[in-house]
């Protein structure tokens, strides 16, 4: 089944300091959609409004045609991959899965998942930077949720793992839409179906490292 969702509208500030004023798109299940903007543009801020931890001074959202009063994170429609890390520092990664998924099935899955043996076995808190924040993205992507937000998914990690992450998002796009955010913006690049960059609040297309050239993201020396 396909999911719409769509935001018409979002307003956020900080005091006097105006940082989403007008930001719109629609994600549809099946859709990657990275977001751009240098630290401060409100990238974070977007992203937990949309899953509800942040209530923004105005919202327009629509979910499959309806509008949405109030997103709440127990509706199991948006999940969220915040940048700081939320594990427990002393249960081994083979326990935590059951933890979250009493479900065989999903819990084979993650099993299964490419490089999981290699961290299967060890303590969460003797894992590197990289390899925790993979098992966190397994946890989250692997929730029955049709949209999954991703904030700083490629920070910090191996390139093995890099490439793990994107052949499993690919993977999930089948039954799911996307909305990435993460400074390593060719990793993203490379599994966006659409773009688009957020400056002064605002939100605009971007087809290709022109467009992040032209908004100030990317010097013009990463011109191709």
């Amino acid at each position: 089944m396909t999911h719409i969702l769509r935001l018409d509208y979002i307003a956020h500030s900080f005091g006097k300091k105006s940082i989403l004023s007008k930001v719109n798109f629609t994600c549809n299940t099946g859709d990657i959609i990275a977001i751009f903007g240098r630290n401060g543009s409100g990238k974070s801020t977007l992203l937990k409004s949309l899953f509800g931890t942040l209530k923004p001074n105005k919202i327009e959202l629509n979910l499959d045609g309806k509008k949405i009063d109030h997103i709440s994170t127990k509706d199991k429609t948006i999940a969220y991959l915040p940048q700081d890390p939320f594990l427990p520092n002393d249960v081994k990664v083979r326990n935590i899965i059951p933890m979250y998924f009493p479900d065989g099935d999903v819990q084979n899955k993650i099993f299964y998942s490419p490089l999981f043996h290699k961290i299967e076995n060890q303590r969460t808190g003797t894992l590197s930077l990289g390899e925790l924040r993979y098992l966190e993205f397994l946890l989250i992507i692997n929730l029955n949720h049709p949209f999954i937000l991703l904030d700083e998914p490629f920070s910090m990690i191996e390139p093995l793992y890099k490439d793990a992450i994107k052949e499993i998002i690919r993977e999930y796009k089948k039954d799911k839409g996307f909305i990435i955010t993460d400074h390593y913006y060719l990793d993203v690049m490379e599994v966006a179906n659409k773009k688009m960059i957020l400056k002064e609040g605002i939100s605009n297309e971007v087809l290709d490292l022109k467009d992040l050239i032209e908004n100030g993201y990317l010097p013009s020396a990463e011109k191709k």
